[in-house]
């Protein structure tokens, strides 16, 4: 059922902002989409081919992809150099690790076996517990995709547990290329405008607050965003807001964007 007056929010979702525009709309919400971010390809690719390198000689016993996105990054970078066909050979050939549906659906395509999926809500916690217990670790070479920064924790986890880390970032995250809606909707939020702020990644938060401190507007921002109802799409983008001061009032389940909309405006109505 439609609110009988609309709940005012702001999304900051980038690559899937009209589908979140249409889907705060049809539950009834107001709705503000202001991208925060873009992911642009690495102008240097030494990362990379240093991986395929090692995926050649045999050195890595683990690859881990944790995004689809980064995962056919990872081949259009690959193929510069070397058939994609070769890639698929050496990845049959060690343990295939995807984080959740986007990377298996990739992997599905080149026809390459995945070894272990990580169960939801498929944060680095779950993707360490599947890695406990599937992979031997102390010794083996882990390639880990990144996904726009690396993940420290996971990291160390792993190498306390004698195991190698093979960063592969193929991604960074940047602003978009007009930063103007996402400005104003840091200003419309500290005027009060949204009762409800959505983000549906971790990083959307991190460039949401630069964007802010760029504008000299950052503690501003994030007073006027904890006296708004907060909705996180899952466990990842929530431990990001929370790490960084933000008090989490809604965590989608699952964590997509239709019930993360439903329950922001059903917990904004109560």
């Amino acid at each position: 059922m439609k609110p009988e007056k609309p709940i005012r929010i702001c999304s900051f979702e980038s690559r899937r902002r009209n589908e979140m525009h249409s889907l705060i709309e049809r539950f009834g919400g107001d709705a503000t989409v202001a991208p925060s971010m873009r992911e642009v390809p690495l102008e240097e690719n030494a990362n990379v081919f240093a991986f395929a390198e090692q995926l050649l000689a045999g050195q890595i016993n683990v690859v881990v992809f944790m995004t689809g996105v980064g995962a056919r990054a990872l081949l259009e970078t690959w193929k510069i150099r070397y058939e994609a066909d070769r890639l698929f050979k050496e990845l049959e050939a060690t343990t295939v690790v995807v984080r959740g549906p986007k990377p298996m659906t990739v992997l599905r395509e080149w026809g390459v076996g995945i070894d272990h999926r990580v169960p939801e809500p498929n944060t680095w916690r779950e993707l360490l517990e599947t890695l406990d217990e599937n992979v031997a670790l102390a010794g083996s070479t882990i390639a880990i995709q990144e996904y726009g920064e690396p993940n420290e924790e996971l990291y160390e986890a792993l190498r306390n547990r004698n195991a190698t880390v093979v960063p592969v970032p193929v991604y960074k995250w940047a602003f978009p290329e007009d930063t103007g809606p996402l400005k104003d909707a840091i200003r419309r939020t500290i005027a009060g405008d949204f009762q409800v702020l959505m983000f549906t990644s971790a990083q959307q938060i991190v460039n949401t607050l630069r964007a802010a401190a760029d504008e000299g507007l950052e503690d501003d921002f994030r007073s006027a965003a904890n006296n708004t109802l907060i909705a996180s799409i899952g466990p990842t983008a929530t431990e990001r807001l929370q790490t960084l001061g933000f008090q989490v009032d809604v965590e989608a389940s699952p964590p997509k964007m239709g019930p993360l909309v439903r329950a922001a405006i059903e917990t904004a109505q109560n």
